[in-house]
């Protein structure tokens, strides 16, 4: 049976999977396993050097120079340890991935499309390891300095499971668990292994399953059906949207969470079921902060959101907080009119929710429930 064509996440990432990013990231969890076995001290370095090669293989020369220079320009600009420069400098380097000159000049240097949208997600991923590097860059003190140099850099932003996709590890967090050495076990490590390959392959089965039998995705991309369709059945269709979504990250987040528990490293939680949700204000703590640590989610918690007070500030102040958050994410998925609206939607959501738990917690309200 023929498989829904309209996911074009899922098709782009499994035939990039099929052809060649699977190969290296398997490439990858051998020179991490030898460099765990026999130079534990220089692991980071090894596999900061298989990482570049890896893009020069996949992305050539011209988009791992694009990727390099990202990194310089953002380390150059963090050494003012500016917190505003810093974002400044972030959004126009995101911003360049936007300019239609610079566009089809990319375009220029590969055969297809899909090795130019390869470059486009992966320097987008990239921004945010860079701006992670160098905001904790600023907030650390001189003493701190020497453990966020720039091959340390380097060696987080050419970090292989995370490059193309995440999730985002911030640079803190990689850097201390990076350099902590452990007892290295071949037996219990094989056999995480084997148990996360035999989890993936079961979501992976099911999100194929899905993909192959309830064409969510075709149905959605045609008014006609939606049109006749009763409210009972397009509830329907969302639920079962928003569950290929989660089953789908399943698979694309469980592969690099499974390399990084290979390498000694604690992976981000996956992603909590949707079906076990009733709060949109926790749907967004949880669920997409579980998506992120999937990947925008835990970024903009900790650089956004908190820094500009979050839930600890004003009314006032957590409304700006709060919509700084979705602009960014919106603008950093390419910042089209429809991802605004989504954005203002969510914001939206989020905040009558709160204000509706603001009124019910008033003493008078909850005298009178």
């Amino acid at each position: 049976m023929p498989q829904d064509p309209m996911d074009f996440e899922w098709s782009y990432w499994i035939e990039w999977g099929r052809e060649r990013i699977l190969w290296l990231l398997a490439g990858h969890l051998l020179v991490s396993q030898v460099s765990r076995l026999l130079v534990e001290k220089y692991k980071p370095w090894c596999l900061m050097v298989y990482g570049m090669a890896a893009c020069w293989l996949l992305l050539g020369i011209k988009g791992f120079a694009v990727i390099l220079l990202h990194a310089a320009v953002s380390f150059a600009v963090a050494q003012f340890q500016l917190s505003l420069l810093t974002w400044l400098c972030s959004l126009i380097l995101l911003s360049t991935l936007h300019i239609p000159t610079v566009e089809e000049t990319k375009r220029k240097w590969y055969d297809t499309e899909n090795e130019y949208y390869l470059l486009l997600f992966t320097v987008s991923v990239r921004c945010l390891f860079c701006t992670s590097f160098s905001l904790e860059y600023c907030w650390h003190g001189p003493a701190q300095k020497s453990s966020h140099s720039f091959p340390w850099m380097l060696a987080y932003v050419f970090y292989y499971p995370t490059f193309h996709n995440g999730p985002l590890m911030n640079f803190d967090e990689f850097s201390k668990q990076m350099r902590r050495q452990e007892a290295f076990s071949v037996k219990s490590n094989l056999s995480i292994l084997i148990v996360g390959i035999i989890r993936i392959f079961f979501w992976w089965c099911l999100a194929e399953l899905m993909i192959h039998l309830m064409y969510i995705h075709a149905l959605y991309s045609s008014a006609l059906p939606l049109e006749s369709a009763s409210y009972w059945a397009l509830g329907g269709l969302a639920l079962a949207q928003v569950l290929f979504f989660y089953v789908k990250y399943l698979v694309l987040y469980g592969v690099p969470a499974l390399l990084l528990q290979m390498d000694g490293l604690k992976p981000p939680a996956l992603p909590c079921c949707v079906s076990l949700m009733h709060s949109f204000t926790k749907m967004w703590r949880l669920v997409l902060i579980a998506f992120q640590t999937l990947l925008i989610c835990c970024f903009i918690y900790r650089y956004i959101y908190v820094p500009m007070g979050g839930s600890q500030s004003s009314l006032l102040g957590m409304l700006f907080s709060t919509a700084l958050t979705f602009a960014f994410v919106s603008y950093w998925h390419g910042g089209q009119s429809y991802l605004w609206y989504w954005g203002a939607l969510n914001w939206f959501g989020v905040i009558v929710e709160n204000g509706i738990k603001r009124i019910l917690s008033i003493s008078l309200i909850q005298d009178l429930i």
